[in-house]
């Protein structure tokens, strides 16, 4: 029987059982009764021995939401996954527009020849951040310094939650980066400068987002990110070189993905950066033989956002080596300097699995990774958004969630002569600097838009201020000022100062001192006499040296999220400073990059530092 016939009838036998079995299931195939993973190798091969060479293909590549040119497109090329970038925005960023989006796409997939569904990806990076409305929590950073995979593991869970309120399925988080240069713009996506900080985080959060079974309720699709050595690149350049021995590059690195495969991740993102040169989107000795063969990892790869871009070759050439080199899937957007599309991808692997650059064993590898993940997350039998969660989304149970882990993230620097607690019966308490009462700025990057911005970006979150307001009693006055007048008869002051929210590239920074506009509004409260408590809202420690010697007690927050009340909480003494110190805190620049275990170890504050009550 020639191979067009065999292809015939095989879809005939597809669409026929179908017809009989319910929409969206191929029983013989898809059986969620039968979920061991033996059953499953079965059935993954039953299916990909019905798959065309088009379609293979179509399962490997990933397409952003605006670069999607035609929703028929989904089933036109059998298209695996989508995803939403940072700054892709729909008209309706509520839970039920982005249901209501997800849906939509997915009905498309249904409709290809083998109605494979789709998975769709997302930056959820600290809570469903591109959801308005839903809970963000602490960027990683802060959480780090709770040193509790408890906490991290709920949080894990609730971002699960809202995710699945939404359809989408597919976390790219936790990124699993030990940052050992703070210059780096990418520092608060990392738990900590430690790979064992790192690795018990990542791994509880996963354990969180993923539960038990990857089939069962609100469990997403975790992504392990972004591998490897991306937080140790020279000068903390985003997107560069990590320059360094495979000893270290193992040490230091590599126990987040050790950890992460423990704990079930099926999916890793592949690093922008490169290893002594060698991008590692090009990287067959540690993508194949290190990660897959030694390590043992069974899930798939993805790459990063247009990354096979920067291979140095032509597009096609690009798609070779990268291929080659272990990538499953590749990530495809759209946008200024990405000219290469989904079907020009699609094509170009096509011609080079018939010229023999890319074996089609190569091929097939890739895709039963893919489908088997697809079919551990029952996504063939449940390929719609379970609408009982999209209620869910920032709920009062998840903001206390929340608001927990703020709390125990603070790390107290100073507190000179007891000044803080706060009594709640102060009877005038000064609140200074704009980001007091500014939810953008406590959220950071990553938060609606990709670099993040200021202002009140998304509805059902409290502010510094407005936490500080609640917690007060109801004689106490409380005097707002940006900068720092009409606030001479106060009894004390909370200075809130820090950094302006940013992401990766942009966030990169050669001089982290804090602001001069920010030290000369401390110095000035400190003029008036008064107790002067700082609270500094930062993605990284800073060069704090002035703002610390006008403070009485000084307060690093983070980038806590939509949660501020977790921070009154604290200033009050409601709950005691738990926050132990995930980086190393240098006295200046000149110590930048500074890590526990350096030789002549000196700095401001040393990692695991952290004051109480």
């Amino acid at each position: 029987m020639k191979p067009s016939y065999k292809i015939l009838i095989t879809s005939l036998l597809v669409v026929f059982t179908m017809l009989f079995s319910g929409f969206g299931k191929y029983n013989s195939v898809y059986s969620p009764s039968k979920r061991k993973s033996g059953m499953i190798k079965q059935k993954v091969d039953s299916l990909l021995a019905l798959m065309t060479l088009d379609e293979k293909i179509g399962q490997m590549t990933q397409v952003d939401i605006l670069a999607l040119k035609d929703p028929n497109d989904i089933a036109k090329y059998s298209i695996g996954s989508v995803l939403c970038g940072g700054n892709s925005e729909i008209a309706d960023e509520s839970a039920k527009g982005w249901a209501d989006y997800y849906d939509m796409l997915q009905s498309y997939a249904l409709k290809s020849r083998l109605r494979i569904p789709i998975i769709y990806g997302v930056d959820a990076v600290h809570g469903h951040n591109n959801v308005k409305g839903a809970v963000i929590f602490p960027h990683n950073i802060g959480m780090g310094c709770t040193r509790n995979t408890g906490l991290v593991k709920e949080e894990g869970r609730i971002t699960a939650e809202e995710i699945a309120g939404t359809g989408m399925n597919w976390d790219f988080a936790p990124c699993v980066a030990v940052a050992r240069d703070i210059r780096w713009g990418r520092t608060y996506e990392s738990y900590g400068e430690t790979p064992g900080l790192v690795s018990g985080m990542g791994a509880a959060f996963i354990e969180g987002l993923q539960g038990n079974e990857l089939n069962s309720e609100a469990s997403i699709l975790a992504c392990a990110k972004h591998f490897v050595g991306d937080g140790g690149t020279t000068n903390g350049k985003d997107q560069g070189n990590t320059e360094c021995d495979e000893a270290t590059l193992r040490k230091i690195h590599l126990p987040g993905y050790v950890a992460a495969i423990k704990a079930g991740a099926r999916t890793i993102m592949v690093s922008y950066s490169s290893w002594n040169g060698v991008k590692m989107h090009g990287n067959k000795y540690l993508l194949t033989d290190v990660l897959k063969d030694e390590l043992g990892f069974s899930g798939f790869l993805v790459s990063d956002w247009a990354a096979i871009d920067q291979l140095g070759g032509n597009y096609e050439t690009d798609i070779e080596k990268s291929i080659n080199a272990g990538l499953d899937m590749i990530m495809i957007p759209n946008g200024p300097g990405q000219n290469n599309n989904y079907i020009q991808f699609i094509n170009d692997l096509k011609e080079l699995v018939k010229e023999g650059g890319v074996a089609e064993s190569r091929i097939d590898d890739a895709v039963r990774r893919i489908l088997t993940v697809k079919m551990e997350m029952n996504v063939f039998e449940h390929p719609f958004t379970d609408r009982k969660y999209t209620s869910q989304v920032g709920s009062k149970e998840h903001r206390e969630a929340a608001r927990e882990c703020v709390r125990q993230s603070l790390v107290l620097l100073k507190n000179e002569d007891k000044t803080l607690p706060l009594s709640k019966d102060i009877k005038t308490l000064a609140v200074i600097g704009e980001k007091a009462d500014d939810l953008g700025s406590q959220c950071g990057g990553w938060t609606i838009s990709w670099q993040g911005q200021t202002g009140d970006i998304t509805p059902g979150g409290t502010t510094i201020l407005q936490g500080i307001k609640q917690a007060v009693s109801a004689s106490t006055k409380i005097i707002f000022s940006k900068d720092g007048s009409g606030v001479d008869n106060a009894d004390a002051a909370v200075v809130v100062v820090g950094e302006k929210p940013y992401a990766e590239m942009m966030g990169d920074r050669d001089n982290l001192a804090l602001s001069e506009e920010d030290n000369a509004l401390v110095e000035k409260i400190k003029g008036k006499g008064i107790p002067v408590v700082v609270i500094l809202i930062s993605g990284r420690p800073m060069i704090i040296n002035k703002a610390l010697k006008n403070s009485n007690a000084f307060v690093a927050a983070w980038l806590p999220g939509t949660e501020g009340e977790g921070v009154a909480d604290v200033l009050f003494g409601d709950y005691k400073p738990a926050g132990k110190l995930s980086h190393s805190w240098p006295r200046d620049m000149k110590q930048v990059p500074i890590n526990y275990g350096d030789k002549n170890y000196d700095p401001l504050f040393p990692y695991g530092y952290g004051l109480t009550y």
